[in-house]
């Protein structure tokens, strides 16, 4: 453990809730430490109870705590991402991820709740792609969770020539949820479930049966996992306590984009997106913004029908009989954000 860990880190140097409500005592002495060793963030008691009040949930008029649904652990590794989030390049790119979170992260996390997994496992996404579904990694996983090609083909993502469902928010979101449950199934931990999505299901199970243990920190701290999968879990966590009290990390003015929200419309082959957008008297941007899983921005001839996302409100403006309204667009206007 690094030594300029105060004792108060080091007292909540393991896992601190299981998860549920943090109280607002606990997270005030979490937070304390920390923002006021930062040069940039010198916060008043007062302001600080004030502030944290407004985000807190509460009941009966007393306050109870923040809502965490996946335990909430505290320790150096997880501190060193919450600096390097406040700081630097990494400041520049959370400010910006806080940005496309409040547009993408009710969504994410409604869809992910009704499937019974927890709803802060959105924030995986976060770390993965930045919420961008263009966003291809080394290993060349690609869409905003991420998905190789054999894993993505395996739960029912399609990828050819002209379709790459991967990008496709609402179909690579249920093809995750179908592998989250999967994984927590055989590792029974959400922490396990992080890592073997980072890492792959094989060699997490290989280092559990060698070390004989299913604890997280315990293999992050043998080097049994390589590095980018011991900061995983971290990175998850540090993006998960700095979203849900954003100003008191020193993201003091988020902007609240649109939240992502859509109906389908029915359209046959042969057809460009940008005539569709025309049509409906949208921006040829705003259409291709939720269709990026069409790799030239069309539909091949070839193809009989595709279903199309159109901004939500905009498909009783389509008049033209190649294409129809979705009966069902029950998933185009997920809950806001608490």
């Amino acid at each position: 453990m690094p030594a300029h860990l105060s004792p108060l880190h080091k007292f909540y140097d393991q896992r601190i809730s299981t998860c549920g409500f943090l109280s607002l005592t606990t997270f005030i002495l979490l937070i304390l430490p920390m923002t006021t060793s930062a040069s940039h963030i010198q916060p008043n008691l007062v302001d600080l109870k004030a502030e944290l009040e407004k985000r807190l949930v509460k009941k009966n008029d007393q306050v109870l705590g923040l809502i965490f649904d996946l335990p909430v652990s505290y320790n150096w590794r997880v501190t060193k991402w919450i600096r390097y989030f406040q700081e630097g390049s990494g400041q520049k790119w959370f400010a910006t991820w806080l940005e496309k979170s409040t547009q993408y992260m009710p969504y994410l996390q409604h869809q992910l709740k009704k499937s019974g997994l927890p709803g802060d496992l959105a924030y995986m996404v976060m770390i993965e792609s930045g919420f961008n579904p263009y966003a291809i990694s080394k290993a060349k996983a690609v869409g905003p969770w991420q998905f190789i090609e054999p894993t993505a083909r395996r739960y029912g993502l399609q990828i050819n020539g002209w379709l790459d469902e991967r990008r496709d928010f609402e179909k690579s979101t249920l093809a995750a949820i179908r592998y989250l449950k999967d994984l927590y199934q055989e590792f029974g931990s959400w922490y396990l479930v992080a890592a073997s999505y980072n890492m792959g299901e094989n060699g997490l199970r290989k280092q559990i049966t060698k070390l004989k243990t299913k604890d997280f920190w315990t293999l992050a701290q043998s080097g049994a996992l390589p590095q980018e999968t011991t900061d995983y879990v971290p990175k998850i966590l540090a993006a998960m306590l700095i979203a849900k009290a954003p100003s008191l990390y020193g993201f003091t003015e988020v902007p609240i984009l649109p939240p992502y929200s859509f109906q389908k419309i029915k359209v046959k082959g042969g057809i460009h997106l940008s005539h569709i957008a025309d049509q409906l008297n949208i921006t040829h941007q705003a259409l291709y913004e939720l269709n990026p899983e069409l790799k030239n921005k069309s539909i091949p001839s070839h193809i009989g029908t595709y279903y199309i996302k159109v901004p939500y409100g905009s498909a009783r403006l389509w008049k033209e009989p190649s294409l129809q309204v979705a009966k069902n667009n029950s998933p185009s206007q997920p809950p806001t954000s608490p």
